[in-house]
C-alpha cells in the first residue's frame, strides 16, 4: 500500500460508518437520520474514483491478457500501446470536461449545506491522477520489448 491509496480506504471507512449509522438510526431507534442516505451515496462515487487511482497506479484495470498471449508479441505490444493511448486519452478528456463541469455547479447537497462541486473536485483530481498513471504505464510499454511485454503479463497471474 502506498499513501497514494490512503484516501481511498479512509473514505471506505467513513462510508462503513455512515451506513451503519442509518441502518442503526433507520432500524433500531425507528427514526433515521436525513443525511445520511445522501452522503452515503457521494462516498460511494468518491470510493469508486479514489479506488480506481489505486488500480491505475498498479496496471490492475481489466484487460483481455489472453487474447495478447494468442497473438505475436510485436502484434502484442501494438495492441497494448494502442488500449493504454485511447485510457490515457479517455483520463485526460474527462479530466478536462471535470474542470469545467466543477466550474459551473453552484448547487449544494440537499441535506447537507455542502457545495456539489467540492465532490466534482475530488473526481476530477482522481481523473488526473489515473491520466498521470495511465502516461507512466504508455511509457513503460513504449520502452518494453515486445517479448518483455508478453512476458509481464504473468506477473499478474494468481499463484497458488
Amino acid at each position: 500500500m502506498k499513501w497514494i491509496d490512503a484516501p481511498g480506504i479512509l473514505v471506505f471507512w467513513v462510508l462503513a460508518v455512515v451506513v451503519f449509522l442509518q441502518f442503526f438510526t433507520r432500524y433500531v431507534l425507528n427514526d433515521s437520520l436525513a443525511w445520511t442516505e445522501e452522503v452515503a451515496r457521494y462516498l460511494l462515487i468518491l470510493v469508486c474514483f479514489l479506488g480506481a487511482i489505486t488500480a491505475t497506479r498498479r496496471g490492475a484495470h481489466i484487460t483481455l491478457e489472453f487474447l495478447m498471449r494468442m497473438v505475436p508479441p510485436r502484434l502484442a505490444k501494438g495492441l497494448t500501446v494502442l488500449s493504454q493511448t485511447i485510457t490515457l486519452g479517455f483520463f485526460a478528456s474527462m479530466t478536462w470536461i471535470g474542470i469545467e463541469l466543477t466550474q459551473k455547479t453552484r448547487q449544494k447537497m440537499i441535506s447537507l449545506p455542502i457545495p456539489k462541486a467540492w465532490i466534482y473536485t475530488i473526481c476530477v483530481v482522481a481523473l488526473g491522477l489515473m491520466a498521470f498513471y495511465s502516461a507512466i504505464w504508455l511509457w513503460r510499454r513504449l520502452r518494453q520489448s515486445p517479448e518483455d511485454l508478453v512476458r509481464s503479463l504473468d506477473d499478474h497471474l494468481p499463484t497458488d
